[in-house]
């Protein structure tokens, strides 16, 4: 039994993940935070109590590591504990978060020997660089996108821009009352 890789990606009904939070890295950066619900919120708690790691690249971890060490809170708790996995080529040096771990060289066999061992599942969020590599090499499981009716013009997208064909049947849908969806699929 391997242990399922899941992508949870804030998406623009544009296909944006850039940026949701307020990164400085695009001028409508926090899009996301103009629908923020109570309903969204239990949801990603959910979603992350039911994780048993993350897997990240070194953007998102860098802004993750800044950010959640300080925080309280049941949330703030378990993104603390949880064993992180940072995909980068330019840190090989220990990692400051607690319970981070750096996956250097072929990437697609360090992520598929985390897979393969039994545990909660692998839970991937934000990580534009490394979500596109992800599914070109075929290593998600499932694809949580939780979509924001917005529109902000462009902006790194989650999918590889290499015209490749993947098909995903629908597992779940859930919808939020501030017009936020939220879309699961999984590789067909």
């Amino acid at each position: 039994m391997s242990t399922p890789l899941i992508v949870s990606e804030f998406v623009t009904v544009d296909g944006v993940v850039e940026a949701p939070g307020g990164e400085p890295t695009h001028p409508h950066a926090g899009w996301a935070l103009d629908f923020a619900g109570e309903e969204q919120m239990q949801y990603k708690l959910r979603e992350v109590q039911e994780a048993g790691s993350l897997l990240l690249g070194r953007v998102t971890y860098d802004g993750f590591a800044a950010a959640w060490p300080d925080r309280e809170g049941e949330f703030a708790d378990k993104m603390n504990a949880m064993p992180k996995h940072v995909v980068t080529s330019s840190r090989t040096t220990p990692l400051e978060w607690n319970n981070s771990t750096v996956i250097t060289g072929d990437i697609a066999t360090g992520i598929r020997a985390l897979k393969e061992q039994d545990g909660a599942p692998i839970l991937v969020a934000g990580s534009a660089t490394l979500v596109p590599f992800l599914l070109e090499q075929g290593l998600v499981d499932e694809l949580r996108l939780m979509v924001f009716p917005v529109a902000v013009g462009g902006g790194k997208r989650c999918f590889p821009d290499n015209q490749s064909k993947q098909t995903f049947s629908l597992a779940d849908s859930v919808a939020f009352p501030s017009g936020v969806a939220v879309h699961t699929y999984r590789p067909a």
